[in-house]
């Protein structure tokens, strides 16, 4: 089936897990798509491609990069051509993820109240107290249902075995499920008999799911719960996925100055008055909630939602104080959190992970930087980041300066391999290296996870960093029903 010009130009890649094509040939879960496209004239797939980039900018599906000098938005890279799992598969990354977050929002109940991963020496007390994500606010704060993380994306990667291992968790604010949902909204569009044919799950269910969730959380206060969405507002780089899940929702998207707290409850301003807050899906920082009780100069929070919160006379989602969760440096310590509160063998495996506080180990990395990524512990968006295989000496030791002035804020593991996929770019294959974040919604029903995720793509070739923010784009993600 290599025959075809299209898949002719296709280059695999050494010691490189292709998720497409295998030593025999085409992957089996692959073989119906490629059956459909492998005779499309080139002219045809660019017109699918180009249709694709039209779409995208008549719908505004947009990021920001806050660094480029280039303007504040800029239209996501699609590419047309889907990444595939098996249904094995899935539920493999399914399990591995619900038993994960079990355990991170047992952590997270545990480091706000009793510690006792602290106390039994699981996790040293240093390294709580010293993330700059834990809020001492937060202490002895009891929140709905015990849920702290109500939303979270899960960073996959797969390494050249094949197995997927977790790159990191994300359960603050977790973005990118609105290009997963359009993602799939333009591929109807392109390859409007292909889905049904593959079996392919759906995914529209996420924002129902999550608006169920929502108002559970609202606990009886209502008969019909009030809920909104906080945003910072139009220069965040993310407003286009708050203003199309408050669509989809069917709720009322806000900013900080659309609400206020009186008497400790949270009112949002109408034309007909104030109307009391039930539930708060936030996509504001925690530092910027509460100018009153974080950073006072915050012009994006509400003074005095904190103490609303507190007394449990609103719902907010996520919780405060997540970040500790998602530390880097915490993150090392997830399988041993579900050793000890879930008494279970992790079934997704965690990427190597070196603590630079640990003088030992910041000499080995030392000595290999070279094979190793090293990472702010507080970073995100492939940020404060470097590759050592491509990095130059005066980074690595500027690197080396500031790991050794400040080791807490450091963490390295070794380059992985990324599997890669097929990419339509310049009118042909290319592979590119890819990640893949699902997106996991918890409620007092337990935790329900749309089959498929955000698989982002490192456009550049040979680039191992596939975020929007250094070039990366995206692309559809298809996950195959039973047989």
């Amino acid at each position: 089936m290599k025959d075809n010009s299209l898949l002719q130009s296709y280059q695999e890649q050494p010691n490189v897990w292709d998720e497409m094509f295998n030593l025999e040939g085409i992957r089996p879960e692959y073989k119906k798509f490629v059956l459909a496209i492998e005779n499309l004239a080139s002219e045809e797939m660019t017109r699918k491609d180009e249709l694709a980039k039209k779409l995208f900018m008549s719908q505004g599906i947009t990021f920001t990069v806050y660094s480029s000098g280039e303007g504040i938005e800029k239209i996501f890279p699609f590419d047309i051509i889907p990444r595939i799992i098996k249904n094995e598969e899935w539920k493999h990354i399914e399990s591995g993820i619900k038993q994960r977050l079990k355990a991170l929002n047992i952590f997270l109940k545990d480091i706000y109240h009793q510690q006792f991963i602290i106390k039994d020496g699981i996790i040293p007390a240093s390294l709580i107290y010293s993330c700059p994500q834990f809020l001492r606010e937060m202490i002895n704060v009891d929140v709905p249902y015990d849920i702290y993380t109500h939303v979270a994306g899960v960073d996959l990667i797969r390494d050249n075995d094949g197995e997927f291992y977790v790159l990191e968790d994300n359960l603050r604010t977790p973005s990118g499920v609105s290009y997963m949902l359009e993602n799939r909204s333009i591929t109807y569009r392109i390859f409007p008999d292909l889905l049904p044919k593959n079996n392919v799950q759906s995914v529209k269910d996420y924002p129902d799911i999550l608006f169920r969730n929502l108002r559970a959380l609202a606990d009886g206060r209502s008969s019909d719960p009030t809920v909104v969405l906080l945003s910072p507002g139009i220069y965040n780089s993310a407003y286009f996925e708050h203003t199309t899940l408050a669509r989809l929702m069917g709720i009322r998207l806000v900013e900080g100055r659309d609400l206020i707290v009186h008497n400790n409850f949270v009112y949002m301003k109408t034309t007909k008055g104030l109307k009391q807050v039930d539930v708060i899906y936030r996509r504001v920082d925690d530092e910027f909630l509460d100018p009153l009780v974080f950073r006072p100069d915050s012009a994006l929070g509400v003074p005095g939602i904190y103490s609303a919160y507190r007394k449990g006379n609103v719902a907010i989602v996520n919780a405060m104080g997540n970040g500790v969760a998602d530390d880097k440096a915490v993150y090392a310590y997830v399988p041993d959190m579900i050793r000890y509160y879930l008494n279970e063998e992790p079934i997704l495996k965690n990427v190597p992970t070196y603590q630079m506080a640990d003088a030992d180990r910041r000499k080995l990395v030392f000595d290999n930087m070279d094979k190793m990524v090293i990472k702010r512990t507080n970073e995100s968006g492939g940020y404060g980041m470097l590759i050592g295989s491509s990095a130059t000496e005066e980074q690595m030791e500027s690197f080396k300066k500031a790991i050794t002035e400040d080791p807490r804020s450091f963490i390295a593991q070794p380059i992985i391999s990324l599997s890669s996929t097929p990419c339509y770019i310049n009118g042909v294959l290319q592979p590119r290296r890819v990640d893949l974040r699902p997106f996991a919604l918890c409620g007092p029903s337990g935790i329900d996870i749309v089959p498929g995720g955000l698989t982002r793509v490192a456009l550049k070739e040979g680039s191992l960093v596939v975020n929007s923010s250094q070039g990366g784009g995206s692309k559809d993600t298809w996950v195959l029903g039973a047989d």
